[in-house]
């Protein structure tokens, strides 16, 4: 009698999809997350024209929709990204799912998928908000835009994996929370820096660097050079930091 055929894993692509959008769909399921990612930025947006109509001193909505933009996006790259992927490695999911035919590899560009999903429902959703308080992007600068996030969600998911695996899962919850308020008050996502003087050093943080390339594609339709190498250089500098400290368990 012949034996049964052996139970083939499904191919490294289909894998990795599944995975990706399993964890999307988890993420945009859990109210905590959407609170971060979604609600918080759609209260600032608004807070923030309903501050311009009353005072100068806050910039207009073309300047703060693509802040708000560089907030969400760093919300589900990082601080989401973080601090899930720290319990999963506190509670033993992630050195169980590396063992799986999906394998770390597959793992970390599934999460990577996930967040890029996440990262669509927010632009659809806050860009809308944006457009209707009036928000009016550089239709040629959009194609600069996707380019910029996509650069930036590398560069936000690969410090959120390197902050997950090498701290405790709490500390994690801690650091990621406050550094993405710090990052969208103080670090020139949400507003623009001064770029004299002492200020300029801020440039080089990844959330001014998104910030300024986020802000140049849609208000003047440009890609701006500087700000998208330094993107990503923090990109790759984590990139290899997380290979070669992240631990799975």
């Amino acid at each position: 009698m012949t034996p049964p055929p052996r139970s083939q894993p499904a191919p490294a692509h289909r894998r990795v999809l599944a995975h990706g959008l399993y964890e999307a769909r988890i993420t945009l399921r859990n109210g905590e997350q959407l609170l971060v990612s979604l609600i918080l930025p759609l209260l600032v947006l608004i807070g923030l024209h309903r501050a311009h109509v009353v005072t100068d001193v806050v910039p207009g909505i073309d300047t703060v929709a693509p802040g708000i933009l560089c907030l969400a996006v760093m919300a589900s790259a990082f601080t989401g990204a973080a601090i899930a992927t720290g319990f999963e490695r506190q509670y033993g999911v992630l050195a169980y799912l590396a063992t799986t035919p999906l394998g770390a590899t597959g793992l970390i560009l599934g999460k990577s998928l996930a967040v890029l999903c996440v990262i669509a429902v927010q632009i659809i959703v806050l860009g809308g908000a944006g457009l209707v308080l009036g928000w009016s992007p550089e239709p040629v600068g959009l194609i600069w835009l996707f380019g910029v996030v996509v650069i930036g969600a590398a560069a936000f998911t690969a410090l959120g994996l390197l902050l997950a695996g090498t701290v405790r899962a709490e500390a994690t919850l801690a650091v990621a929370n406050v550094a993405w308020v710090l990052m969208g008050a103080a670090g020139g996502a949400v507003l623009p820096l001064n770029h004299e003087g002492a200020g300029a050093l801020l440039m080089l943080l990844p959330s001014a660097a998104l910030g300024d390339a986020v802000r140049d594609a849609t208000m003047n339709g440009h890609l701006a050079v500087i700000p998208v190498l330094i993107l990503a250089a923090w990109a790759l500098a984590a990139i290899l930091a997380a290979r070669k400290w992240f631990t799975w368990k």
